[in-house]
């Protein structure tokens, strides 16, 4: 321990927000049991919570009222389930020997310290590399990690590559059976940045959520600077008093480029929430998310699903189709997760053959329309959503 004579008191709210934030990045069966502790720096400028497991570090200021200075360790997870059942006063905490003593109006709390000669030392956020509103960077990396696949035996598949540009990112993920990509502009320290990183999805999901939804301050994504982008492996996102880095994985990203169709013989515009609904009714009666069969024809689209003990469903739905009538089956978890990143009422399907990959995307304020040869050109888009046909017998 570094000290053994730490006492300090904290608004409870303030507590709870901070404690948990860490605390969900704390890993759950930790490789070394020293990696279940949070990290409780108590300083003049007022206290750090910090947590790290190897691969993410998390970082949160707060004011707190601190009579002793010093650094103790506890059990991070439990302590995020104690302070949010404190009453709405203010928590004070106090070391006595190897015990930390938590107390808040008539509610005590006795909690083993951790010892921390085995700590790791916690990585140094990167250099910022640019800004970017919050909102944003959450709507984009919600939208491409849902395509981004969970075998970790495929490492190169379960994170997102981002691709800086100048003032663009590139965003894409792929598990193999359906691939998203979003484009969007930022604000960079250095105009001619260039950087390719795969960062692992789960992690960069979790950190956009955890983003306060009220910020109207830009985040800074931290990735270095100048020659040094991306050399360190961490990607580090500060908000506030808030910060995280994630190691990145080190892996290369496959080419997708060649899976996006330029053009289509068909094209269908449908309204979002209908077709949800529709979706999940219908493969209710499907084996293990099996298929469901979407055909279009002028004016509508039938979906229909099948199962050898669970029946049949069938429903109609309006849709501007025009093109070739078409007869397509998808994975409908796949199909479900495709419709929910989508930001507008409507959504536009790209068609080409019942056997080819189709495209998802948010309706733009014009369709294109066909060449003399009855094809669509793609339309241009900032998001998206490739997704594999299944395969019809016969």
């Amino acid at each position: 321990m570094e000290s053994q004579s730490v006492s300090f008191r904290v608004a409870r709210e303030d507590l709870v927000t901070a404690v948990a934030w860490v605390a969900r990045n704390l890993p759950t069966k930790p490789t070394q049991p020293v990696l279940r502790a949070m990290l409780i720096t108590a300083s003049d400028e007022g206290l750090e919570l910090a947590g790290y497991d190897y691969e993410v570090s998390t970082r949160v200021r707060l004011s707190a009222e601190v009579a002793e200075p010093g650094r103790i360790a506890v059990a991070g997870k439990l302590l995020s389930e104690i302070t949010g059942t404190l009453p709405n006063k203010p928590v004070e905490f106090r070391v006595e020997g190897t015990k930390i003593l938590v107390s808040c109006g008539s509610a005590r709390f006795e909690l083993p310290s951790i010892p921390l000669d085995d700590y790791p030392t916690l990585p140094t956020l990167p250099d910022a590399t640019g800004t970017i509103d919050p909102r944003l960077f959450t709507e984009a990396v919600t939208q491409v990690a849902s395509a981004a696949g969970r075998d970790d035996s495929l490492p190169m598949l379960t994170g997102v590559n981002m691709e800086i540009s100048g003032n663009r990112i590139n965003l894409a993920a792929t598990d193999r059976f359906r691939l998203a990509q979003r484009s969007f502009e930022w604000d960079p320290a250095s105009a001619g940045v260039e950087a390719k990183l795969l960062i692992p999805a789960k992690t960069l999901l979790e950190n956009a959520r955890s983003l306060d939804s009220h910020l109207n301050d830009p985040i800074e994504i931290a990735v270095g600077s100048g020659e040094q982008i991306g050399r360190e492996g961490l990607f580090g996102i500060r908000s506030n008093d808030r910060e995280t880095t994630t190691r990145m994985l080190d892996a290369d990203f496959p080419n997708i480029q060649p899976l996006l169709p330029k053009e289509h013989t068909a094209i269908a515009s449908v309204e979002i929430a209908p077709l949800l609904d529709a979706v999940r009714r219908v493969s209710l009666v499907t084996e293990r998310n099996a298929q469901v069969i979407l055909e279009f024809s002028e004016g509508q689209v039938i979906l229909s699903a099948s199962g050898s003990e669970m029946g049949h469903a069938e429903e109609a739905l309006p849709c501007a189709f025009t093109g070739k009538d078409l007869r397509i089956a998808f994975n409908p978890g796949y199909l479900k997760d495709g419709l929910s990143v989508i930001p507008t009422p409507r959504v536009v399907f790209g068609f080409t053959e019942p056997s080819r990959p189709a495209i998802m995307i948010p309706e733009p304020a014009e369709l294109p329309e066909a060449d003399e040869r009855g094809v669509f050109p793609t339309p241009e888009t900032y998001f998206t959503y490739l997704l594999m046909p299944v395969r019809l017998p016969g």
